[in-house]
């Protein structure tokens, strides 16, 4: 390369004037017929020099001579800084520069909705994918559907309808929909006429697989079918695994950042379960082993343990997975693997499908999972996120306000950032094709506000037309989208089970507490009178335990030292 540049440099340099100057931010010194190049960086110090002879005699061909040689050194050392320039600016990557964009429509791809097990069954479903509402439901033949959330009579919401006889009715005027979106029934419509053609919902392709269900938002008639996302190590035998969902007050790519940044774990999450610790936050190694059009995988280690080496890979739209293993003192190989589903719900919000599953090579049963309730594991996970909300919320207000690339403020290191410049790179490749994106070296904005896309007619009006699905505005836990409550619990019968039982239990240890002090009181005996005073200490503690149960399922953590403000 350097010395095909070189050769150029004959034809286009024809005259070289003594001067010294500064080239490319290293001192480049050039007399005629002799050349000293400096540049010191990555490379180290590049110093090659051409010498002719100094002697004020020296013949005009051996001047030209030496100024075609010094053009030449000149170029390979504008090689060698403009090489060394790009390997600062991407210390990661070596391939396709980051700005070069690719073939990429945003709708084209699988988009994980919600977990099947969760979708109710008496119900419709309301759901976002950036800026689009759907509806999903079962049909009177148990089949999952998914329309457009709108009437299209008067624009209604159709998820705050009802399902009846296997149909999807609008509760405003009593229109009834079939699974793809053919209108049924119009109450109003004259005798023997006949439903406008018109009178129809967009419906969009959906297929179930491994639990998860995904739509493809560009038109059914194009869904590949064989294309939707599978994880093979679900299917196998011995692998133990549990799945939550969470409603999350930032961005998607800010969650994937996030869920990318083993880093972060350390620090951000001391002592909330048994692994992270504080004081082992450090250094880390990278391996960037693939990149393609639709994202990128590799390995990293911590280097206190190189023998533990974790895969992670990234894939269009919204999917990244980690895996890694084990091998206990005994030889047995443990399996770990997290899967996280991102949704993208809009400006400011995304929805987070997240699996955990492990395997133990001697085919064992991995029971810690199967030990511990699911509601308990929830819990954990709510904490997570709530320990991280704070930050990554205003980190997204950053983005939006800024109004930069990421580069201007992002300080990435190679020894813990290295996903989030690839991913951040990989949006400067395929953001055009999206709503909106905020890539490493390039951004384009949505072209409304997060604001007038979440309440167009205003942030009373945005309220009382979103309801969950099985929580409304005005129940005793108010509509809070940062309350773990409309984050989680209402996404999770399990843990909404939960709840009900430890309202149940609240509600019966009260009533036999004041049952047993009334009657440790009229008793003579003083048998009874102990019996029952003891029996209303137990009530009053299973009381108090079932505020705590509640308390667990319907308020934020809070950090201690934030607690103490």
């Amino acid at each position: 390369m350097a010395t095909v540049a070189g050769v150029r440099c004959l034809y286009e340099l024809t005259t070289l004037v003594s001067t010294d100057k500064e080239i490319d931010g290293g001192f480049y010194r050039r007399k005629c017929g002799h050349s000293v190049i400096q540049k010191s960086g990555f490379f180290g110090e590049v110093s090659p020099s051409v010498a002719c002879s100094r002697n004020s005699s020296c013949s005009k061909s051996t001047r030209r001579r030496g100024s075609v040689l010094c053009a030449i050194a000149e170029q390979i050392s504008r090689e060698l800084v403009e090489n060394e320039e790009r390997r600062e600016e991407n210390p990661f990557t070596a391939v396709a520069p980051a700005d070069e964009k690719v073939q990429y429509n945003w709708e084209e791809h699988w988009y994980p909705l919600y977990l099947t097990q969760e979708i109710p069954n008496d119900a419709p479903l309301a759901l976002t994918v950036f800026d689009r509402y759907l509806v999903v439901f079962f049909d009177g033949d148990g089949k999952l559907n998914c329309l457009e959330d709108r009437c299209p009579h008067r624009s209604a919401k159709l998820s705050e309808g009802q399902l009846m006889d296997g149909r999807l009715e609008c509760l405003y005027h009593g229109w009834q929909f079939k699974g793809d979106g053919t209108c049924a029934k119009i109450p109003q419509l004259a005798p023997g006429a006949i439903i406008p053609k018109r009178a129809c919902a967009r419906s969009y392709a959906v297929r179930e697989s491994q639990g998860v269900l995904w739509v493809w938002m560009a038109d059914q008639s194009t869904a590949p079918y064989e294309k939707v996302p599978y994880f093979e190590h679900y299917d196998k035998p011995g692998w133990v695994d549990f799945s939550a969902i969470h409603e999350l007050p930032y961005d998607h790519s800010v969650l994937l950042e996030n869920l990318m940044d083993p880093a972060h774990i350390p620090v951000s999450h001391d002592r909330t379960d048994g692994a992270a610790r504080r004081e082992n936050a450090q250094a880390m190694v990278f391996d960037v082993k693939e990149r393609t059009d639709l994202g990128f995988a590799g390995t990293w280690h911590n280097i206190s343990t190189p023998e533990v080496v974790n895969f992670t890979r990234f894939q269009a739209p919204c999917v990244a997975t980690n895996e890694f293993h084990k091998v206990l003192p005994d030889g047995i190989e443990l399996h770990f693997s997290l899967t996280i589903l991102a949704r993208p719900t809009g400006q400011g919000k995304c929805m987070l499908i997240i699996r955990f599953a492990n395997s133990r090579s001697d085919g064992k049963p991995f029971s810690a999972l199967g030990r511990i309730p699911q509601w308990i594991m929830h819990d954990t996970s709510n904490t997570v996120f709530e320990q991280d909300m704070g930050f990554l919320s205003s980190q997204n207000e950053v983005l939006i306000r800024e109004n930069r690339p990421t580069k201007d403020y992002y300080l990435n290191l190679r020894s813990q950032d290295v996903w989030i410049e690839e991913y951040r790179k990989w949006l400067d490749k395929v953001g055009h094709g999206m709503p909106y994106y905020y890539g490493h070296r390039t951004l384009s904005r949505a072209p409304v506000s997060a604001l007038e896309e979440a309440a167009p007619a205003g942030l009373t009006a945005s309220i009382a037309a979103t309801y969950p699905s099985k929580g409304a505005f005005g129940h005793k836990y108010a509509r809070d989208p940062t309350s773990r409550y409309f984050r989680h619990i209402i996404h999770c019968k399990k843990c909404r089970t939960a709840l009900s039982n430890f309202e149940k239990a609240k509600t019966a240890s009260l009533v036999m507490g004041l049952l047993s002090a009334g009657l440790a009181t009229v008793m003579s005996k003083p048998a009874y009178r102990t019996a029952f005073v003891i029996l209303g200490f137990l009530m009053s503690g299973s009381y108090y335990l079932c505020v705590l149960g509640i308390r667990k399922m319907t308020e934020n953590y809070v950090r201690p030292h934030k607690n103490r403000l």
